[in-house]
């Protein structure tokens, strides 16, 4: 089992500007860590954030409140979260509450190690027990995906004072005045209606309102995720790049109308527009990238009105080829 450090002396020792730090229009201060340690993420310099989001997810760090970040796959709930982590130098661990997951992996177990040439067994502390008493960013992903056993092993430190009980060591933990809770997922707890999210499940209610604040970061608007695409390829950041990225965006929205209507059942997220224009850098041709990054994933009697928002929006057919739309500067 892993063996984690102990910081819990450290404290924030510095405060910084919002708007300066995070480029979003705010004028005021949050607690933040002079020094960077091995927890802390680390910063992609073209991150944008956007503003409720992020303004969420600092009320949680500067005023220990219970942050959970809800929306669609691909929306950047789990970077959106790293990233403000790491521009306070906060340290943060992410864990995905994936069905292997178990209630001993979070509290800890006996396990077999060697002290003074002998083999002894020994408790070795999960990850709850070690981040409830460090100045931590613990972050629960896919939050709605976790096993009922879990759950109610995480509502007990849902409550800002909440004490930790670890009944095999006969111990209570007082939380770190600096351990600070978040959670992301597909869904608010009560379940997928819309068959994307397989595996998740209704929230026990109970544990939902111990969550103080609720984000939805849904997808961007589409001069911000533009800039998205762009900060992520920025050989596109050009006239006739810029009017693909536009092209490519007004696609994958028509996809998400789409599957809103109940016309697919699979829609383009930021993170797959991503893919395509990476992939358009590689192939050359947009009809093939985007087959590769998002056709080949549907279902063969959707592909026919895929295959038309792609024609609508680059006055082409999918199979031909369009490696002559842009030349690169």
């Amino acid at each position: 089992m892993t063996t984690f450090t102990d910081f819990s002396e450290n404290t924030p020792d510095v405060k910084i500007n919002v708007g300066k730090t995070f480029g979003i229009k705010a004028d005021f201060e949050v607690p933040a860590f002079a020094k960077a340690n091995e927890y802390v993420p680390k910063i992609d310099e073209s991150y944008c954030f956007d503003k409720a989001t992020t303004l969420s997810i600092l009320a949680g760090f500067s005023n220990n409140r219970r942050v959970m970040v809800q929306g669609l796959h691909g929306s950047g709930k789990s970077t959106h979260i790293e990233q403000v982590a790491a521009r306070l130098n906060w340290p943060c661990v992410r864990v995905n509450l994936d069905s292997h997951i178990s209630r001993l992996d979070l509290l800890g177990k006996d396990a077999i190690v060697i002290e003074s040439n002998k083999q002894i067994t020994k408790f070795q502390e999960g990850i709850l027990p070690w981040a409830i008493q460090n100045p931590t960013a613990l972050v629960f992903d896919e939050y709605d995906a976790g096993r009922p056993d879990v759950m109610f092993v995480i509502q007990r430190v849902l409550e800002v004072e909440g004490k930790l009980t670890l009944l095999d060591q006969n111990r209570v933990l007082t939380p770190n005045p600096f351990f600070r809770l978040f959670a992301t997922a597909n869904t608010v707890g009560l379940g997928d209606s819309t068959g994307l999210y397989h595996g998740t499940q209704q929230i026990n209610q109970g544990q939902m309102d111990r969550w103080q604040i609720v984000s939805c970061l849904n997808y961007l608007t589409v001069e911000l995720e533009t800039k998205v695409i762009l900060s992520k390829v920025p050989e596109l950041n050009n006239k006739k790049g810029l009017s693909v990225v536009k092209n490519m965006i007004e696609l994958a929205n028509l996809t998400r109308e789409g599957f809103k209507n109940s016309d697919i059942s699979n829609l383009m997220s930021p993170r797959t527009v991503i893919s395509w224009a990476e992939n358009f850098q590689i192939f050359s041709d947009l009809a093939i990238s985007f087959e590769l990054s998002f056709l080949n994933k549907c279902d063969e009697t959707e592909k026919p009105i895929i295959s038309e928002y792609f024609q609508r929006c680059f006055d082409i057919e999918v199979a031909d080829s369009v490696s002559k739309l842009i030349d690169k500067d």
